[in-house]
């Protein structure tokens, strides 16, 4: 299978813009973790899987492997994932305005509430930290291959982390990272929530609740919504949206 590159012109290329140095150092820590990539997850019976969403094209290439910012993420194995949770646009079950992002908690699906009763439909893996905090807020910050700091707690409950810590510099980024290819800062009133919609390389962890983490989606997909979505846009976390 090819590899797609993200600097070809259908993908957008976007700086970060620089910020004061409280909220840069907010950039970088955050309550969200990842399971080990050992980790075991009970498998699943998969219908067939449609090769074609026909306003998106070939899930195939969808999902394939690409290089993004000299990373090579890997593809992802679609046949053994539901189908459900593939990126598609679907009838929008939120009622919120165009542009506002709704993550629904109770059927793991991220919104982007399109034009004319649409939305972008991802599907997501949620943790501890992806059911601790709902409520509006906004999209403060957005960051390509995001550097992870655990917070001062998490460390104190796996010392094997202090050398992840701020005064550390944090975990570089990477396919390894915890927040994967992007990270999405959610703020509320202006402070930092520690609640992060990011990527992740553990594909076979959406659609499910594992033990930590905030909200995430496969990589190719929080690539996707990262171009999509600008600064300050609104974000929903709910889990009161009917399964469509």
């Amino acid at each position: 299978m090819s590899i797609i590159s993200v600097s070809s012109p259908q993908f957008t290329r976007r700086r970060f813009l620089g910020a004061a140095a409280t909220g840069a150092a907010a950039l970088t820590v955050s309550a969200c973790t990842s399971m080990p990539h050992n980790a075991q997850f009970e498998p699943v019976q998969i219908a067939p899987t449609p090769e074609i969403e026909p306003a998106l094209g070939s899930y195939a290439l969808m999902y394939g492997p690409m290089v993004d910012e000299g990373y090579e993420i890997p593809g992802v194995p679609i046949e053994k994932v539901d189908r459900r949770y593939y990126r598609q646009i679907v009838q929008d079950p939120t009622g919120e305005r165009p542009g506002t992002v709704v993550v629904d908690t109770a059927n793991h699906f991220l919104y982007l509430v399109r034009e004319n009763g649409q939305a972008m439909r991802y599907g997501v893996g949620l943790g501890r930290a992806g059911f601790e905090w709902s409520g509006r807020a906004v999209i403060q910050w957005k960051r390509k291959w995001p550097k992870w700091t655990p917070p001062a707690e998490m460390i104190a409950r796996d010392p094997k982390l202090a050398r992840y810590s701020v005064d550390n510099g944090g975990m570089p980024p990477g396919l390894n990272n915890p927040l994967g290819a992007r990270a999405l800062y959610i703020f509320q009133n202006g402070e930092d929530t520690l609640y992060r919609v990011h990527g992740s390389p553990e594909w076979n962890s959406i659609g499910k609740s594992v033990s930590s983490g905030c909200v995430r989606l496969m990589n190719q997909d929080i690539v996707d919504l990262y171009d999509r979505v600008p600064n300050r846009t609104p974000i929903l976390v709910t889990s009161g949206i009917p399964m469509a």
